[in-house]
Parts: C-alpha cells; structure tokens; sequence
C-alpha cells in the first residue's frame, strides 16, 4: 500500500494535493498489519516510511504536515507495539479527518465571495475551487467560467469537464497563452495553491504570468485553499517533469525543462481564503 502510494503521487495519477495527503496518511495504516519485536521497531519503521511518503512529493505542504502530525503524535508516546498501533489508528483518522474539514470549510469560505452573473477565471485542476463554485450554484447563482489548458499536463481540461457538467456554469477552455485575451472579460481569478510559505504563494506552472497579467490589467485575483497549506517552516523544493511532456520527439542540442510549479509574490494576490475565512499574510 505505502509502495504503491508512493508511485501514485510521483506520477500524479492524484491531483488535488489534499487527496494526496489523505492518501498519504492511509497508506501508514499498512504497518498495522505488520510484526514488530518492540515499541522502537515499530517506530523507527513509521519513521521511514513517513519520509518516504514525504519524500515522493518535495512540494506539497499539507502532505508533508499530515505526516509530520502523524509522527509526532506516535513516536516516543508509548511503549507497547500495541498501544503504538492503536495511538496510529487514532491520528490517522485525527488527521485525514482534519485534512478533510480544511478542504471543505475553504471551499464554503471562498462560496460566499461568488455573486450572481460573475465571470471567473481559473487554471489548472483545484478540487477545493471546483467544490466553492459548485457550492455556489447549488444557492441559485450563475457563474461564467474560462479555464486555462494548464499545459503540458492539461489539467485544466478535467476542471473545464467539471464546470460543464454543472447546467448553472457557462464554460470556456483557453490555451494557457490566451489568459490575457479572456481576462479582459473577467471579474476575478480565482486559483487553488499548493502552498503559502515566506511570503510566496506556489502553484501550477502558469500561475505567474496569470496572476501578474491580471494584476496589470485591475483584475482581483483570489487563492483558496486549506490553512495547513499556509506554512512557515516549510522549504519549498520545485519539481521537474520529464521532457517528453513537453516534446514528444526532441530535437538535437535543445534542453527542454518542465517545471511544475510558479513562485507567485503573495503582494500580487488580493485575497487569500482558507478555512479560517479571508487571512492576512
């Protein structure tokens, strides 16, 4: 379970980093069903798989918060196997639970700020956006929606196929290099994140130029997201896909690089939402 979580979160078969942590912490319930001679086996084996799950993705903080819970609250508590499973059990489902209640008391947060008739913008694939504005029409409002290809991933097409599905959403997909095209037709953006940490607002690669184009152009921009995902004692490290997302046949002496991630300055974004309501940073 831990061996296959960790591939599915390398090849990002989840993209909600959420889900990924919940994900994540489950898979520690497979050493449960595993034998250890004493309390500190048991432990040192938490442990390593902790930071091998952690490992598997350098870049979402709410993963690496879910497990960093999950450890301190299980290592050095007890002293039986026993009583070190059961203490397991128990903050696992502490902090799925928890992840859980932070990804949806954001989305309720973020449903307030939509009004009637409002055109958004949006890139990439949040599942905590998608939950606020479905949220928001389930109310009676209607909503206009561009969305973002979030290339070379295409993300933004599952996002595009959510909003259509819902009859009270008008949907239009863009290219990514289309943003200040739509813009102007825009009353807000409204983007996910993968984390807030020094002053720096990181998600999907394309948020950068999203977010300063809007900025230009007086357009409000608006990120939403779980509080667990606002940290301060996290180092963010960026990830680098491979080429061949970007270039299926390569072409002789070009390097192609495929970052995952844009480093917004959090001065650039108007509001940030979690759980707690809109938060100062």
């Amino acid at each position: 379970m831990i061996d296959e979580t960790v591939a599915e979160i390398r090849e990002m078969r989840s993209h909600s980093s959420s889900v990924i942590a919940r994900k994540a912490a489950r898979a520690l319930e497979e050493l449960l069903d595993r034998e250890y001679a004493s309390a500190e086996e048991f432990e040192q084996d938490l442990q390593h798989n902790a930071g091998v799950l952690r490992r598997s993705n350098p870049s979402h903080a709410i993963l690496h918060n879910a497990l960093r819970e999950i450890e301190r609250s299980v290592v050095g508590e007890t002293t039986t196997v026993a009583d070190g499973k059961e203490r397991l059990r128990e903050t696992i489902e502490e902090v799925v639970a928890d992840v859980e209640r932070g990804k949806a008391e954001a989305a309720a947060s973020a449903r307030e700020t939509f009004v009637d008739e409002e055109t958004v913008l949006t890139h990439d694939y949040s599942t905590t956006v998608l939950e606020a504005m479905e949220a928001a029409t389930q109310e009676g409002i209607h909503l206009s929606a561009y969305v973002t290809e979030a290339r070379p991933r295409y993300f933004g097409r599952k996002t595009a196929r959510a909003l259509a599905a819902n009859p009270r959403v008008e949907t239009t997909m863009i290219v990514d290099s289309a943003m200040g095209h739509a813009l102007r037709e825009c009353d807000r953006v409204v983007l996910g994140m993968t984390c807030i940490t020094d002053r720096t607002y990181y998600n999907r690669i394309g948020t950068l130029p999203l977010v300063a184009t809007a900025n230009e152009l007086d357009v409000p921009v608006t990120v939403v997201g779980s509080g667990a995902k606002v940290i301060d004692d996290f180092r963010f490290e960026n990830e680098f896909r491979d080429a061949v997302e970007v270039m299926r046949e390569p072409i002789e002496d070009v390097d192609v690089e495929n970052p995952m991630y844009d480093a917004v300055p959090v001065s650039l974004v108007d509001e940030v939402i979690t759980d707690d309501g809109v938060v100062e940073l």
